[in-house]
């Protein structure tokens, strides 16, 4: 009978194993096969690095909004990553038992926000501070043109808000993982309670720790509603970190309710050239992470 039930449990897996990778490739196959033709139709170099977002005059350039997703997350990253390590640091091996009950409550509730809160978030409190923040900072670096607070600068603090949940656990985890002996054997040759954590313990943890960052960089791209409330939405080159701009994700949400004929088929090239773009975000930190171990 127990080996009866072991059999049953083995095929569970395998069945939930393969529906997954079965998701997988029907979600390819469909971003592929619906997207690949209009790349073509319009021109494969036309649509990538083509300035103009027309769809009324059938011009279909992207290159806006790559740059965009680009930007708003390298700035999730430069605000998130940083402050999520430390805190995950902090609360590993610095924060005191009755403290952390507060604190690990309270980044496990951020972690459930549905996104639409943090969006409404954004624009009644962060898009509103950078409007009265921005222009002192434009004219102290003598910085010309118009804006509003709905800026890349603006989607970035909050997408680094975001993402923060996602690295202060994975990595926390990553770090209470690692052996004790580590730290004990780095006192045991004099070093420091801070230098032990950081110099010992810590890069033991770093292959957890990346995992994190990726995945918080997987959410900044992703993230669609919380940036088309503070972003600005407009399909135009971006000329500085004041200015509003266009992800990818917003241009495929705003435009796909009414889209018909190649611009619905140029909204699902757009979701192809943003899958391949993560694709390649997680081939080059699988490449570092197999470099640095």
């Amino acid at each position: 009978m127990k080996h009866v039930k072991e059999i049953i449990a083995e095929a569970i897996f395998l069945i939930s194993a393969l529906a997954l990778i079965f998701a997988v490739a029907m979600i390819c196959f469909f971003l592929f096969a619906n997207g690949l033709p209009a790349i073509f139709k319009i021109g494969p170099l036309k649509f990538l690095t083509g300035t103009i977002w027309k769809p009324g005059n059938d011009i279909y350039g992207i290159f806006p909004m790559i740059l965009g997703s680009i930007y708003v997350t390298a700035g999730a990253i430069l605000i998130g990553v940083p402050i999520g390590i430390l805190t995950a640091i902090y609360l590993s091996r610095f924060c005191p038992r009755g403290i952390y009950h507060v604190i690990k409550p309270a980044i496990d509730l951020l972690a459930g926000i549905p996104s639409v809160v943090y969006g409404f978030f954004g624009m009644v409190v962060i898009v509103p501070a950078m409007d009265k923040i921005e222009p002192t900072v434009m004219e102290f670096f003598h910085i010309s043109g118009k804006c509003s607070g709905k800026s890349i600068a603006t989607a970035s603090i909050l997408l680094g808000i975001m993402i923060l949940p996602t690295i202060i656990g994975v990595a926390e985890s990553a770090i209470n993982a690692v052996p004790d002996s580590y730290y004990e054997g780095s006192l045991a040759l004099g070093a420091s309670h801070e230098r032990s954590v950081f110099f010992a313990t810590l890069p033991a943890a770093k292959s957890g720790i990346l995992a994190g960052v990726i995945l918080g960089v997987g959410r900044a791209i992703g993230e669609t509603m919380a940036v088309i409330m503070v972003a600005g939405n407009q399909p135009r080159m971006p000329k500085g970190i004041f200015q509003g701009i266009r992800t990818m994700t917003a241009n495929i949400v705003l435009e796909m309710g009414y889209a018909t004929d190649l611009h619905r088929e140029a909204l699902i090239a757009t979701a192809v050239v943003l899958f391949v773009f993560i694709l390649i975000i997680n081939l080059s930190f699988s490449i570092l992470k197999r470099r640095s171990e």
